[in-house]
């Protein structure tokens, strides 16, 4: 188990050395020509905050607008997370410093225009609740680096488009950094930035003949902003250049009409220390530290070293003794009576009830476990990088649609083996029950969103292609699986199902269902929560997650706890001559789903900031999608690892 560990830390070693298949450099020069672009365009994605789940695209507030006709064709994964990418207006050329240009004209607030006052008031709500510009330049992030503690810089891959000091003189983070922004209720619109662009240039074959003739050219590694705020005045170029200008202060309450400049300053720097293929390293380095992520594998690796040493002692010691000791009468000695697990044998396969459901979240997990398994190895070959945005997102959805085929079959084949003949209810609720409660929540906060006029509602169209993949794509294939599985035989069990059911004895409290089931779910837990708590911050609080080759063997991890953990628990039930083990096994893992609801509560009250009834609504409306797709994930490695287990012990035995 450790070899096999320490391969795979090899192997997520080795792909750390990708930066994503199939993506170009792309090269600027001062002089376009067929090798190279002058041009620089940037973009301006969604604002979002963490104190809101609700975001907004950028042309809902009143900044200066580019033509949005050219926007950059979106990915299914960007639509359905809300991102919105569209052209600005600033103008950036190759090597060509800017200082203090202008936007767009100077906007206007009047006290006596209303359509002004409510403009005004979603800036004033925007910096209340600390909304972050995102802008991406060369497909990279654009990044505002400051100062933390501990004499740390920290890369926040958006900034503030301002910040507040309220009556009690208390300023939010961007305040804060700058102690001129004092002012008791006051906003400080951040309306100019100083923007950097690093370069590395060199010699290559396509653009060498360009820089011999006397040009400039080179490939983007970095692009950092300093936002500030500024009260330009009558003369924006002046106020701009002079660093004691005052700050862009809007009161609370409105008493003068404002007038408002947006302005902006660019220099280009030459970088020959970093490379284009290593120019997200700056950003991904001031994320948590990969000892953090260490510590995490370590801690499971413990877990999974204990329980697979107490299930070797079980298989090794206590089953072998078991089946020897049944298996006696072959040698001609007397038999023993029977005890333990062995006296159930005839009731052990006797099927559940409900296990028309069963068989259909069994068919689900089966699809979603599937899912998980590609989707993260495609992400640890670097195919699903941060670069490719959208890319884990399109991935897992496409996957999913057209992995309905093992759906199928599995719930068909498990379905078959309980003595089921309802074939087309059993198929039809495998293709619709589990994604419909999934489309369902999602339609629901959809709907909020659209209320809300968020980004992040997805658009009417794209709803009706979602339903076009469910319907065109999955049912047909969840169809076909069923197809084959209802025509393969019947699952031969090891051993007969009597015609009457054995009385179960008193049970034990920890061989009780329900307490074997809370504690079924723990260790699982206690393997992935550090790791889970990196998810939800790229979740919640904009951080990039790329660590894949941490989060694939976590997931690893996780399978083989689950599976652990339930066959010990299904063992200890059946020497207790408990054989109801069918529904236990699934929910016994499944519960782990159940502490993830407990984490997800403990990080919204202790590390969110997020405010209103429409945010809470949303974020526990998103968080139930994901503990239902883990039940059914977790449940089902649970499942099969004790159904492996018991057909294969009471395949070794004589039974009479």
């Amino acid at each position: 188990m450790l070899g096999f560990m320490v391969g795979l830390a090899s192997l997520w070693l080795g792909v750390q050395g990708f930066y994503l298949p199939g993506l170009a450099p792309v090269t600027y020069c001062d002089r376009a020509d067929d090798t190279c672009t002058k041009e620089i365009k940037l973009f301006v994605n969604r604002l979002n905050s963490e104190e809101s789940v609700i975001p907004y695209e950028y042309e809902h507030f009143d900044f200066c607008q580019a033509d949005i006709e050219h926007s950059p064709a979106e990915n299914l994964g960007q639509v359905v997370f809300g991102e919105r990418i569209r052209p600005s207006p600033y103008k950036i050329n190759f090597n060509e410093d800017v200082k203090c240009a202008a936007v767009c004209a100077t906007k206007e607030y009047k006290v006596n225009d209303e359509a002004a006052k409510k403009k005004l008031a979603l800036l004033k709500k925007g910096m209340l609740m600390n909304y972050q510009h995102h802008w991406i330049v060369d497909n990279m992030p654009v990044t505002w680096c400051y100062q933390v503690e501990n004499q740390q810089h920290y890369c926040a891959t958006g900034f503030p488009m301002g910040c507040y000091v309220d009556k009690q003189n208390e300023a939010k983070d961007a305040c804060v950094i700058n102690r001129e922004y004092n002012q008791k209720d006051t906003y400080y619109l951040f309306n100019h930035v100083d923007i950097t662009i690093s370069y590395h240039s060199g010699q290559n074959e396509d653009w060498g003949k360009y820089l011999s003739a006397g040009g400039t050219g080179g490939r983007i590694v970095a692009v950092k902003l300093v936002p500030r705020s500024i009260d330009h005045g009558n003369d924006p170029k002046k106020a701009c250049e002079d660093l004691t200008s005052p700050p862009m202060a809007i009161q609370g309450e409105q008493t003068k009409d404002i007038k408002v400049s947006y302005t902006y300053s660019v220099q280009f720097k030459e970088d020959s220390n970093n490379k284009w293929s290593s120019r997200w390293d700056y950003i991904l380095e001031s994320m948590p530290h990969t000892n953090i992520q260490w510590f995490s594998i370590l801690n499971s690796l413990v877990i999974v070293l204990f329980l697979s040493g107490m299930v070797a002692m079980i298989l090794m010691r206590t089953l072998h003794k078991d089946i020897a000791r049944y298996n006696q009468i072959d040698s001609g000695e007397d038999a023993q009576e029977e005890f333990g697990w062995k006296l159930v044998h005839g009731d052990v396969f006797r099927p559940p009830r409900k296990g028309m459901l069963l068989s259909v979240f069994l068919g689900s997990g089966a699809q979603l476990v599937s899912m998980v398994s590609i989707t993260l190895a495609f992400a640890c070959l670097g195919f699903l990088s941060p670069a490719n945005r959208g890319a884990l997102m399109t991935c897992a959805l496409v996957l999913f649609v057209c992995l309905g085929t093992p759906a199928g079959y599995v719930a068909s084949r498990i379905y078959k083996s309980f003595g089921g003949e309802k074939w087309k209810s059993n198929v039809m609720l495998t293709s619709m029950l589990c994604p419909g409660i999934v489309f369902a929540h999602f339609f629901v906060m959809n709907l909020v969103l659209w209320y809300y006029g968020s980004s992040a509602a997805i658009p009417f169209f794209t709803l009706v292609a979602l339903l076009a993949l469910w319907f065109g794509v999955s049912v047909p294939l969840t169809f076909v699986g069923a197809y084959f599985g209802f025509r393969k035989p019947c699952i031969e069990q090891p051993v007969r199902t009597n015609q009457i059911p054995r009385q179960i004895p008193d049970q034990s409290l920890y061989t009780q269902p329900i307490p074997g089931i809370i504690m079924g779910g723990v260790l699982p837990f206690g393997c992935i929560f550090i790791q889970l708590f990196f998810v939800l911050n790229s979740i919640w609080s904009s951080h990039i997650y790329y660590m894949y080759g941490f989060l694939f063997l976590v997931y690893l991890i996780l399978i083989i706890t689950c599976s652990e953990t339930t066959i010990l628990l299904c063992y200890f039930h059946l020497c207790a001559e408990d054989y109801h083990w069918w529904w236990r096994s699934f929910l016994t893992s499944g519960f782990t789903a159940f502490y993830l609801a407990m984490y997800c509560i403990h990080y919204f009250f202790t590390k969110l900031d997020i405010e209103g009834a429409a945010s809470t609504f949303l974020y526990f409306g998103y968080t139930s999608i994901m503990v239902f797709c883990f039940f059914l994930l977790t449940g089902t490695i649970g499942f099969f690892a004790s159904f492996w287990f018991v057909r294969k012990i009471y395949s070794v035995v004589k039974v009479d």
